[in-house]
């Protein structure tokens, strides 16, 4: 694999770096062993900015992916509320050409054992058929930025369980702006790798193009099963979760003891 390089012009040694971000912050009482400390790592931080920006122009000047030729019929919802059958292509938006798809592993990995919901509909189903706790945190960050996100982009979140479970799902979990679809049906979530031989769900993520009647693939999110570095989770939309991205900040970090629950302190 081709290795992603900065952009002609953009390309800056890190010590250039660090001497033109050194000495215009500092915060009260920090000593100079810890403003050194903090000017090389705001050199590695501005290192990563440009790094993330090159990668995704990268990413935008991929060719073509493939057409989608097989007419995915999904089941959402209607305006007044009644189950209707969706294709793929009636997921974009008239005025909208990209469409991205999330894969909610609704029902959940089978070795996942943390809790499930504590009350209502969904906490009646077995631990086993019901919804992952780490989607279900990805999806609480989502439903406030797609109300953003779908200014520019279709998005939607599919799972496998039968859509009155989903959405029953949504409404206690008080989502508003996700739209939810089941592709019990169809073999979308197997095609496009969110679904594994033993069917097993797998959260993916998978990008779509739209130029006039075609649909192609433009970009899924592969280092869901790429090798992982340390044992460390593949964090394949990891960019995407601002939980994570905020623990990042502080002095745990993630850690290595906590992971995300439907409920806390249900233990």
């Amino acid at each position: 694999m081709r290795r992603p390089t900065l952009p002609l012009g953009r390309r800056q040694s890190l010590a250039s770096i660090v001497s033109d971000m050194a000495n215009e912050v500092s915060f009260p009482n920090e000593s100079a062993e810890y403003r050194e400390a903090r000017d090389r790592l705001l050199g590695r931080e501005r290192e990563l900015r440009i790094l993330m920006e090159a990668v995704a122009a990268e990413r935008r000047d991929l060719p073509p992916g493939g057409e989608v030729t097989i007419d995915y019929v999904f089941t959402g919802m209607d305006r007044d509320g009644r189950p209707r059958e969706l294709r793929l292509r009636d997921l974009f938006a008239p005025e909208h050409d990209t469409l991205v798809i999330y894969n909610f592993m609704f029902p959940r990995d089978p070795g996942d054992e943390r809790p499930g919901p504590v009350d209502g509909a969904t906490a009646r189903l077995p631990l086993k058929e019901g919804p992952c706790p780490s989607c279900t945190a990805l999806l609480d960050q989502l439903d406030g930025a797609a109300l953003h996100a779908t200014e520019r982009i279709s998005l939607a979140v599919v799972a496998k369980a039968p859509l009155d479970q989903i959405v029953t799902f949504a409404r206690e979990r008080d989502w508003r702006h996700l739209r939810l679809i089941s592709s019990a049906a169809t073999s979308y979530n197997r095609d496009y790798h969110g679904e594994v031989a033993d069917g097993s769900q797998r959260p993916m993520l998978n990008v779509f193009s739209r130029d006039g009647n075609v649909i192609r693939h433009f970009w899924g999110a592969e280092l869901l099963y790429a090798p992982t570095e340390r044992g460390d989770e593949y964090r394949h939309v990891g960019t995407l979760e601002p939980l994570w991205n905020l623990f990042d900040l502080t002095p745990a970090g993630r850690g290595t003891d906590w992971d995300e629950q439907i409920v806390y302190g249900c233990h």
